[in-house]
């Protein structure tokens, strides 16, 4: 899902903004000749994700430097392993160092965070996924980190899919259930077609103009299952606004297809990785 060239475009902006004419203070201490290794190191449990964001890096900043990461993206990890090695020389080892470290560490982050979510749902048939509350310039990579922690993702943007909102569904002059028909007469058939909703007496309406999901937002708990009840089975239902980790279980017992959450992105916290450097 992740590929070079969004790598690439992320990793080269990153090191562009952090050392645009060189590192001052490696280039005045560290003769050119001294080589480092350095372990990625974990100062807390957690889930993998950035091992090609890490490979990227260096790479970038200096072809000689080598990187062995150790364990796949995905894979669980506990506080004291080492994530990965690198080993080159040592100016382009700290001029990478930061880069990598504050991408690997927030996409870890939400993918531990996104594997709770999903631990927390397990044996019902909703499924976790993401929104567009990413990180400007880094959604191709937060979303990848949603993946490594068991999630899934929602539309990428605004140009993959129809979502029409409150805000759309508050300027239409005439009936929703027109505007949707109208809206789908102009789609090819490939493009999915979601409709949001934050009453009950809203989802007949919707469902009659023909909609693939239909998004339940800020319901209650008894909302839920009633619209879901309603809905029953003619499209998919997301049950979206305010989800935690301590009230999406009750949300996926009430028979959602999906639950997004934004806080897999938007506020959550870096995780705790070092990069441990010494001469080789």
């Amino acid at each position: 899902m992740l590929s070079d060239a969004a790598i690439q475009k992320v990793v080269l902006a990153a090191l562009d903004e952090d050392a645009p004419w060189g590192d001052v203070t490696s280039e005045l201490f560290i003769p050119e000749a001294t080589v480092a290794t350095a372990e990625l190191n974990a100062r807390e449990p957690g889930v993998f994700s950035g091992g090609a964001v890490v490979e990227a890096t260096f790479a970038a900043v200096d072809p000689a430097i080598s990187v062995n990461v150790r364990i796949a993206d995905g894979d669980r990890f506990e506080a004291g392993d080492v994530i990965a090695v690198v080993i080159g020389p040592a100016r382009g080892v700290l001029r990478g160092e930061r880069i990598a470290l504050n991408l690997v560490q927030r996409m870890s982050g939400i993918a531990t965070l996104t594997a709770s979510y999903v631990a927390a749902i397990a044996g019902t048939k909703a499924r976790v996924v993401d929104t567009r509350k990413t990180t400007p310039g880094l959604r191709a990579l937060e979303r990848h980190a949603v993946r490594c922690g068991g999630g899934f993702n929602h539309r990428f943007s605004l140009s993959d899919a129809v979502l029409a909102k409150d805000n759309h569904l508050a300027l239409l002059p005439g009936s929703v259930t027109d505007a949707i028909r109208a809206a789908r007469a102009q789609l090819g058939h490939t493009t999915h077609f979601e409709v949001e909703v934050d009453r009950l007496d809203q989802i007949e309406p919707v469902i009659a103009g023909g909609v693939d999901t239909i998004m339940l937002d800020n319901f209650s708990l008894a909302e839920l299952r009633e619209g879901v009840a309603i809905v029953n089975g003619r499209a998919l239902v997301e049950a979206s606004g305010g989800v935690t980790l301590e009230t999406i279980a009750e949300i996926a017992a009430t028979g959602v297809d999906i639950i997004s959450v934004g806080a897999l992105t938007h506020s959550v916290r870096a995780l705790d990785l070092g990069l441990d450097v010494r001469i080789k």
